[in-house]
C-alpha cells in the first residue's frame, strides 16, 4: 500500500500537492507547563480514496488533542506580492486551496496523490516531570496498514508564569455570533455560544475582552449589539439597566479574563458623529437621536452626562475599574480627524477626568499633544513612538504587509510564530488587533461564508486573505485555525521571556531589529528557546 506518513513542525503549512517527506525524527523542547504542537502528515498514492486515522499515546494525565487540518480556497495572493519563503507562503500554490481550519476529526479519507495533516496539540500533565518522554503516534489505515512515529518531548524544571503587564485584544464581534448562529439577539442560546468563544480566546493567551456596552461604531452600520438597557422616560433623562452587561462581565471573569475594553464612544476614522445607542438593547434599531449629530452635539453632552457616573459606578462595584480600557475613535488621522478628536476628548475631561483613552493610531500628534493617554501605534511607526519615549500598545490591520510582521494565510506560519519576541523586543505595553472574528462581506452586515471567503469581498480594493477573522464559525461554538494556535504559542514565548527576566537588549534578542528585520525562520526561535532553557538550568 503507498501510504507515506511522518512528523512535522507545526510551522509548516501542508498543501494538498505538498510532496511526500521521509519520516524523520522530531524532539521537542518545553517547560512543565507550556502547551506545545506538531503535525503529522499523510500522503497516497494507493489509487482510491484511502480513510486515514491518527492517534496519539500520550502519558497519563497529559492531553493529547488530535485535529484534521481543513482547507479553504484562496483566490489570490496578497498584495504586495513578496517573493521568498520567508515573507510569502504558498508560491505556485496560490491560488488554490490553503491549511488553515481545525476540525474536531482524527480520521480523513485520503484521495489519491494528496497530502492532508493533523494537528496535535499537547498539555503536560499537571504532574509532569522534567526529562525526556515519548509521544508515540499511530497512523492507521484500511487493509491493515499501521505505522508508528515517535515524538521526543524534553521538558524542563520551569514552570512558565502568566503573562503580565501586556494585555492581548483581539476584537470580539458580538454581532457575527448573533447573526451566523441566528440567535434572537441576547437569548439564552447566545449566552451559551458567547461563553464557548470566549473560553476560546483565553485559552490562545487573549487576556481581554471588548465590551458592546452600545453598539460598537466600527466597520460600517452595524446590527445592534447593545449590551445595555437604556431608556429615556422623559426629553434628555435618561435610564440604564445593566443586567445583561454585568452577565456578559461575570461570565469573561469566570473564563478568565482580566482586562475590559469599553466601546468607542465616537464614530471610526475621525470622531466626526457620536455612536448609536438605541432605545432599550436596539430590537426595533430605535436611535435615541439622529446619527449624523456632530461629536459636540448639546444631545450627546447630556446623554454622557449621565452615563459616565453610571459607568463608573458600575465599573466600582464589579471592581474592574482599574482593569477597564477606554476608547474615543478608531483610527483618527489628519488634521480634521485631530480637531474632532480634541473636541470630542474634551468633553470626556470636562465628564469623566477619571477616564484615561487609548486608541489606534499612527500619528504620535495626538499623544504628543495630550490627546491620546495611551497611544497605540501601528507597527509601521511604533518605533519610532518608542524612540520619541512616547508609552504605547501596538498594531496593525490590513497592513502594513510585505516583509512586515502580519497573520495572513500566506504569511509564513514560522513568521507569525515570532509575535511573542516581537513584541517583547520592545518595551511595549499591549497589543491589539481587530479581526478575532468578523464575518461580513466589508463594512456590511451581509455575512460571508469564511470557509470560502477570507477577504470580507474586498480584495480588490486593499483587504487582504486571512486579516478578518482567527476563527470560523462550528456548529455551536469556534473553529481555530493554524494561525490562531501559532499565535497562541508565540504569546507563550513572550511569557517564558518575562518569567526568565530576559532583557530586553539580551545578545539572543539583538537579530531582532524591527517590524520587517527580524530573523523569520523556525529554526531561530528553536534554538533561542534552547538558549534560554540552557541558561535557566546553569542557573540552578
Amino acid at each position: 500500500m503507498a501510504l507515506y506518513s511522518w512528523i512535522a513542525s507545526s510551522r509548516v503549512r501542508h498543501f494538498p500537492l505538498t510532496p511526500p517527506k521521509v519520516a524523520q525524527p522530531l524532539s521537542i523542547e518545553a517547560a512543565l507547563n507550556e502547551r506545545f504542537s506538531f503535525q503529522v502528515a499523510v500522503h497516497t498514492e494507493s489509487g482510491e480514496p484511502l480513510p486515514v486515522r491518527v492517534e496519539v499515546l500520550a502519558p497519563d494525565h497529559w492531553e493529547a488533542r488530535v485535529r484534521r487540518v481543513g482547507y479553504v480556497p484562496v483566490r489570490h495572493r496578497n498584495t504586495p506580492v513578496v517573493e521568498g519563503p520567508l515573507d510569502a507562503d504558498g508560491a505556485g500554490l496560490i491560488p488554490g486551496y490553503v491549511p488553515d481550519p481545525l476540525f474536531e476529526e482524527d480520521t480523513v479519507l485520503l484521495a489519491d496523490h494528496e497530502t492532508h495533516a493533523f494537528w496535535i496539540t499537547v498539555q503536560p500533565g499537571p504532574d509532569a516531570r522534567p526529562g525526556l518522554h515519548r509521544l508515540p503516534v499511530r497512523v492507521s489505515a484500511e487493509g491493515g496498514y499501521q505505522e508508528e512515529h515517535v515524538v521526543t518531548v524534553r521538558l524542563h524544571d520551569l514552570v512558565i508564569n502568566r503573562r503580565a503587564g501586556f494585555p492581548v485584544t483581539n476584537w470580539f464581534y458580538v454581532d457575527s455570533l448573533i447573526d451566523w448562529y441566528k440567535t434572537d439577539l441576547f437569548d439564552d442560546r447566545l449566552w451559551q455560544i458567547l461563553s464557548r468563544y470566549i473560553r476560546d480566546v483565553v485559552e490562545h493567551g487573549q487576556d481581554t475582552l471588548y465590551v458592546p456596552v452600545f453598539t460598537p461604531p466600527l466597520d460600517g452600520v452595524k446590527r445592534p449589539t447593545q449590551l445595555l438597557r437604556v431608556r429615556r422616560p422623559a426629553p434628555d433623562v435618561y435610564e440604564f439597566d445593566w443586567q445583561d452587561v454585568r452577565r456578559y462581565i461575570r461570565l469573561a471573569a469566570r473564563h478568565g479574563i482580566t482586562y475590559y475594553e469599553w466601546c468607542h464612544l465616537f464614530t471610526q476614522w475621525g470622531a466626526e458623529h457620536p455612536l448609536r445607542v438605541y432605545e432599550g438593547q436596539g430590537r426595533e434599531e430605535k436611535l435615541l437621536w439622529d446619527p449624523g449629530l456632530p461629536s459636540a452635539s448639546p444631545t450627546f453632552r447630556t446623554f454622557l452626562a449621565q452615563f459616565l457616573p453610571e459607568l463608573r459606578r458600575f465599573l466600582t462595584e464589579e471592581q474592574i475599574l482599574e482593569r477597564s480600557f477606554f476608547h474615543l475613535s478608531d483610527e483618527p488621522h489628519g488634521e480634521q480627524h485631530l480637531k474632532n478628536y480634541r473636541q470630542a476628548r474634551a468633553v470626556l475631561r470636562e465628564l469623566a477626568p477619571w477616564m484615561k483613552v487609548m486608541d489606534a493610531l499612527s500619528d504620535p500628534t495626538f499623544a504628543q499633544q495630550g490627546l491620546t493617554d495611551m497611544p497605540i501605534a501601528s507597527i509601521q511607526t511604533a518605533l519610532d513612538f518608542v524612540r520619541k519615549g512616547i508609552p504605547c500598545w501596538v498594531y496593525y490591520a490590513v497592513g502594513p504587509r510585505g516583509k512586515y510582521l502580519n497573520r495572513l494565510l500566506d504569511t509564513p506560519l514560522a513568521k507569525i510564530g515570532m509575535h511573542g519576541f516581537l513584541y517583547y523586543r520592545w518595551p511595549f505595553l499591549g497589543n491589539l488587533h481587530w479581526g478575532y472574528n468578523y464575518w461580513y462581506h466589508e463594512l456590511t452586515r451581509n455575512l460571508i461564508d469564511p470557509y470560502t471567503v477570507q477577504d470580507s469581498c474586498y480584495w480588490e480594493k486593499g483587504w487582504v486573505y486571512g486579516d478578518s477573522f482567527l476563527v470560523y464559525p462550528g456548529p455551536d461554538g469556534p473553529v481555530d485555525s493554524l494561525r490562531w494556535e501559532v499565535i497562541a504559542e508565540a504569546l507563550q514565548d513572550y511569557a517564558l521571556l518575562q518569567t526568565l527576566g530576559v532583557d530586553r537588549d539580551d545578545e539572543l534578542l539583538r537579530p531582532i531589529m524591527s517590524f520587517t528585520d527580524f530573523p523569520k525562520t523556525e529554526a531561530w526561535r528553536l534554538e533561542t528557546r534552547a538558549q534560554l532553557f540552557a541558561r535557566k538550568q546553569a542557573a540552578q
